[in-house]
């Protein structure tokens, strides 16, 4: 395997590594965290029975974090590298109707929810979005930067999967950040050299959306790494969860991603243990650090065990979805 086609499917395997470390800690408070897995989570556990969001699931199952960045990765392969916000808009309603029939609704994300709700009723996919602020559109989103490596179309291709459910600037900021750090990655990028990237494009894309009152991701981006920089990893994760914030609002849960990352020096399997400790939205928090940390480091800073588990508990097939995204990106230069 060649490094940048490596990269891309440590990208994919990162979120998804990330997004299984964090599912049985989701919701949960860092010192319930600690009082049940100790300081750093050592990996995949089971939802328990009291999992807020996730009952009962098994360890290395993965949410809706993977779930739907595997749909717009498909999304972007099937249409040749573009996204059509209505088309999204229809697969994820599809993708609603799947979760509901398995019985795990409570996995669906606040904005998210609404939106479909408003697409299924007939809303404009541009309506539909327009209010959504919390941090589905980044969970989402490594598949984009994957696929593209221009400055320009990558925003571009931001906004377009924003449109049908995260409109807002601060929304597609995040997003726009976190897709600009996976797309540096992959080009060889290390994890604190995506940081400079990440804040430029979370600036561009803040003009992108419907404005609504938030603090500025990228300059929370700059505030949260620096932040933690000489802690050791528990002193930063407590830095983090009082500070820099863990909740679905995606000026919180987006600059505590990047934190993580900077703590972890860029280790993939650290960066994901780490943000699966920090509490609050782990799964998300580290679906989004470990798709970074995977593009910069490649699959070589995961475990072959963590990988296969996720693969074998979910049935996923990242491998082939990783070299059809790197595809695309090579079409476009």
């Amino acid at each position: 395997m060649n490094e940048r086609l490596d990269r891309a499917a440590g990208a994919l395997y990162g979120l998804a590594v990330g997004d299984a470390l964090g599912m049985p800690t989701e919701s949960f408070p860092r010192s319930v965290i600690v009082e049940r897995y100790g300081e750093l989570i050592d990996g995949f556990h089971p939802g328990r029975p009291d999992q807020p969001v996730a009952p009962g699931l098994l360890a290395g199952t993965v949410t809706d974090d993977t779930e739907q960045a595997v749909l717009l990765g498909e999304l972007l392969v099937s249409s040749g590298g573009r996204v059509d916000p209505a088309e999204l808009g229809r697969r994820l309603l599809a993708w609603e109707e799947s979760v509901r029939a398995r019985g795990v609704g409570g996995l669906l994300g606040p904005s998210t929810k609404r939106a479909v709700a408003a697409l299924a009723a007939g809303a404009d996919p541009v309506d539909a979005g327009r209010s959504g602020t919390t941090n589905g559109a980044a969970m989402r989103i490594a598949p984009v930067g994957i696929a593209v490596a221009d400055r320009d179309a990558l925003l571009e291709r931001v906004v377009e999967v924003c449109i049908p459910t995260h409109g807002t600037g601060v929304a597609v900021a995040g997003a726009a950040a976190v897709a600009a750090a996976v797309s540096a990655g992959i080009e060889g990028a290390s994890a604190a050299e995506v940081v400079p990237e990440a804040v430029a494009a979370a600036r561009r894309g803040a003009g992108r959306g419907r404005w609504v009152a938030a603090a500025d991701v990228g300059a929370r981006i700059e505030w949260a790494t620096g932040l933690v920089a000489g802690l050791a990893p528990a002193a930063a994760l407590e830095v983090i969860a009082t500070l820099v914030g863990t909740g679905l609002p995606t000026q919180e849960s987006v600059p505590a991603a990047f934190a993580v990352l900077a703590v972890a020096a860029g280790d993939p399997w650290l960066t994901c243990r780490l943000a699966a400790s920090v509490g609050g939205d782990t799964d998300t928090i580290a679906a989004m650090a470990g798709a970074i940390a995977g593009a910069c480091a490649g699959t070589g800073g995961l475990p072959p065990s963590a990988m296969a588990t996720v693969t074998e508990v979910n049935d996923l097939h990242l491998d082939e979805l990783a070299a059809a995204l790197l595809a695309l990106r090579d079409t476009d230069r």
